[in-house]
């Protein structure tokens, strides 16, 4: 498929994992890609398996609004507009209220929150003139509360609700907004996990493994495609069935 042949898309995150997918996913079928990223060798290396011609790479860090500006500046120098915003960097730093540090929240707040309000704002214009859409990553921490988690489902939640005020004030004008919530997904971080972390996860996922990052990325694909062309302001889980659960332990084979 070609669905976004010409579309200009922005990916923050795109260095690893769920975002350097979405990267690959974007660009196979046909998009103009621009790969965000606060490391410079991760941006290099999905820059050089991607089409040259169609990739532009900007060192990023989202959390800071003057680089944001930056990001959207040399999109448009270099594209003359944005069809899709990919809200995709986040960072996680575990702790309850009480073990996280302030400067914990801040990173967190700064990276998790700020940074897809500063991508948002700087891109809604163009985005608007495009009749554009944007997908934010959110997470099923921002759906419901994880244990030791405090700062970090904080953050997320307010990625879901981010998601649905955009919805509400820009569709009007012509701009879906939507998210993706996974669960566990294989990356570097979580890959590294010790086994018994892991497999208790797996426990609760009722297909019994954790999302590799290209499953998220199809989602994404298709929230930012005409075939979603009326799905605005959804939170849509990509948890393996994580959400379907009540809570309650599982008593039965």
């Amino acid at each position: 498929m070609n669905r976004f042949e010409g579309k200009v898309v922005i990916i923050t995150g795109a260095g690893n994992g769920m975002g350097k997918a979405a990267a690959h996913r974007f660009a196979s079928e046909g998009a103009i890609v621009v790969l965000a990223d606060l490391y410079q060798d991760a941006l290099d290396k999905v820059h050089s398996e991607l089409n040259s011609s169609k990739t532009l790479s900007v060192k990023t860090d989202v959390s800071n609004e003057a680089e944001v500006k930056n990001l959207i500046e040399q999109t448009i120098k270099n594209f003359n507009k944005i069809d899709i915003l990919i809200n995709n960097a986040g960072v996680h730093i575990p702790g309850t209220i009480l073990d996280g540090s302030i400067q914990d929240w801040e990173k967190i707040s700064s990276v998790n929150i700020n940074g897809a309000i500063y991508c948002s704002k700087y891109a809604l214009p163009h985005l608007i003139e495009s009749k554009g859409c944007i997908v934010n990553n959110a997470s099923v921490s921002g759906l419901g509360a994880d244990w030791g988690a405090a700062y970090y489902c904080v953050s997320k939640g307010a990625i879901v609700n981010l998601t649905r005020v955009l919805a509400l004030d820009f569709g009007l004008q012509g701009v879906r907004v939507n998210s993706v919530c996974p669960s566990l997904v294989k990356t570097n971080m979580t890959n590294s996990w010790p086994d018994d972390i892991r497999n208790k996860f797996n426990e609760r996922i009722p297909l019994g493994r954790a999302a590799e990052p290209e499953e998220v990325a199809a989602v994404m694909s298709f929230l930012a495609s005409d075939d979603a062309s009326f799905v605005n302001g959804v939170n849509l889980p990509v948890d393996g069935g994580v959400t379907a659960s009540d809570g309650q332990p599982k008593i039965v084979a």
